[in-house]
């Protein structure tokens, strides 16, 4: 007995250690999956230097992104099927194998085939990285995590142009790629080394219908709000076309999952409200977080004059305010076992951080816009991680990981949406502003609606005033929508019905229907 007694101290001293360990490599995953666009970007007018194909550069980004949302969900499920630890490591080698082939393309189409393969990666580290967090750690355990992912995702915002500029800089554009192989192989290792989940042996066979048509669904939607406005307009023969697609295709979809034995995407997880409202609030936030990262930097860098090098530090604001607020809303979350009143709090401060970014104009300062950025920050920290959370309480063990490819892929999608919409109104009312204070001097400017600070230099007083004004008239109306989707996620958020969450004790272990969750301790024994 006191050998036995020694033998399990010694092994409680270990494993919460193991567990650190784990969740160290799990935030380098998501590191990766981040940081990957956010330093290309900064070195994509390089590589066109290089490559040539400047017509083709929008496929860059384009063919990372389909295959990073249309592979989200399939990874979920194989999780779910076939064992986690073993698909979120494949997951990691696909996307090496992605960053060296792009690091070795001689033209712009291997370039983006090469994108493609990285982006079924990407769409595996995310979801393993939460899929895991998940098995190992019980939803009221786990808000004292958030506070990491949230610095993951602060760290891939900031870092990544600045990252990127100097390995461009001083290394080459190949290198923006190369640098993922130590962070992977890092990675690699320590989930090998130290993660040992239990194998699993699925019972059916791999929904291969149901995945063909999600994937067809997927990517018509994402190409719709990629193309819509920009490439086609969007009453094109093309974009129309995308669209009936994209419908023929979901409801295809929702038909062959009735009848699915081992459905890619099972539609009985939507049966608790808890979970589809998440799914809707995800969206949302998606729709938000995704526009003003996008359009936020545009104004600062166009109306108020700051360095696009910089680009990153200009967000500083609200994702510093994220990642406080997410970190004491999982302290809170974790101490008491409540969490419905911060979907709640941040619907709220997003619905006012939306409307007051809407109100800047060209005499509002850099003080003040970081203001209005931290409370929107501060909502997108209440609801970042507790729509993950809440979406993993509400279904069974076994299916953690569709729950948390679902969760993903909805604010992936929500994304695409807001950057399509918000932009397109931005663009418009850029281009309409311009023709009203210019008229036909208009076309000195308008023939890109995002001018940085050194090319607004080169233009005439006047047009670069009115260019200016323009730029804060089209930041207002994409605000101004962002605000009337954000009240969505606010009324959304007072349905939500507060579950016990698992882990919260002998009394509360789980909600109805649910599995209780392995301690840390339990699912690194196996």
């Amino acid at each position: 007995m006191g050998d036995k007694a020694m033998k399990a101290g010694a092994s409680e001293e270990v494993k919460p250690r193991s567990v650190r360990v784990v969740l160290m490599a799990l935030m380098i995953a998501m590191l990766l999956a981040m940081l990957d666009n956010m330093i290309i970007g900064t070195a994509m007018p390089t590589i066109v230097g290089e490559l040539g194909g400047l017509e083709h550069l929008s496929w860059v980004v384009t063919a990372y992104t389909l295959a990073t949302a249309a592979s989200t969900p399939i990874w979920g499920k194989l999780g779910d099927m076939y064992g986690r630890k073993g698909s979120f490591l494949t997951s990691i080698v696909i996307f090496l194998i992605g960053s060296v082939l792009s690091g070795m393309a001689q033209d712009m189409g291997q370039l983006i085939g090469f994108r493609a393969i990285q982006g079924l990666g990407a769409g595996g580290l995310m979801v393993g990285v939460m899929a895991i967090i998940g098995d190992l750690i019980p939803p009221r355990e786990r808000g004292k995590y958030q506070g990491m992912m949230a610095g993951v995702m602060a760290l891939a915002m900031i870092g990544g142009p600045l990252v990127g500029g100097t390995i461009t800089d001083h290394m080459g554009w190949r290198w923006s790629f190369y640098i993922n192989l130590p962070l992977g192989a890092v990675a690699l290792a320590m989930v090998s080394a130290v993660l040992h989940l239990p194998k699993k042996k699925a019972q059916g066979k791999i929904d291969y219908l149901g995945a063909a048509l999600l994937t067809l669904a997927i990517t018509s939607t994402v190409l719709v709000t990629t193309w819509g406005g920009t490439e086609y307009a969007w009453g094109s023969a093309e974009i129309l076309g995308l669209i009936v697609v994209g419908v023929l295709a979901i409801g295809a979809f929702l038909f062959a999952e009735t009848k699915a034995a081992e459905p890619v995407m099972p539609l009985h997880i939507f049966r608790s409200r808890n979970f589809t409202l998440m799914s809707v609030i995800g969206f949302l936030v998606g729709f938000a977080m995704f526009g003003g990262v996008l359009y936020l930097p545009l104004f600062q860098q166009s109306v108020q004059g700051a360095s696009a090098t910089n680009s990153g530090l200009l967000l500083l604001p609200m994702l510093l305010s994220m990642m406080v607020v997410s970190l004491i809303a999982g302290r809170i979350t974790t101490s008491t076992g409540k969490y419905k009143v911060f979907p709640i709090a941040g619907g709220a401060l997003m619905v006012v951080g939306m409307f007051l970014l809407a109100q800047m104009d060209t005499g509002t300062t850099r003080l003040v816009s970081g203001l209005y950025m931290a409370i929107l920050g501060a909502g997108l920290g209440f609801l970042m991680q507790i729509t993950m959370l809440v979406a993993q309480n509400s279904v069974e063990m076994k299916d953690m990981g569709v729950a948390s490819s679902s969760a993903t892929l909805f604010r992936t999608l929500g994304g695409s949406f807001g950057v399509a919409l918000m932009g397109s109104l931005f663009t418009s009312r850029v281009t309409d502003t311009m023709t009203e204070r210019l008229g036909p001097q208009a076309g000195v400017a308008a023939g890109s609606a995002q001018l940085d600070a050194a090319s607004l230099k080169k233009l005439p007083e006047a047009v670069r005033e009115a260019y200016q004004y323009a730029v804060a008239a089209g930041t207002h109306s994409a605000f101004l929508l962002g605000a009337l989707v954000a009240v969505l996620g606010f009324a959304a958020a007072w349905f939500v019905k507060e579950v016990p969450l698992r882990g919260a004790g002998p009394a509360k272990a789980g909600a109805e229907g649910q599995q209780p969750a392995p301690s840390p301790q339990e699912s690194l024994a196996h």
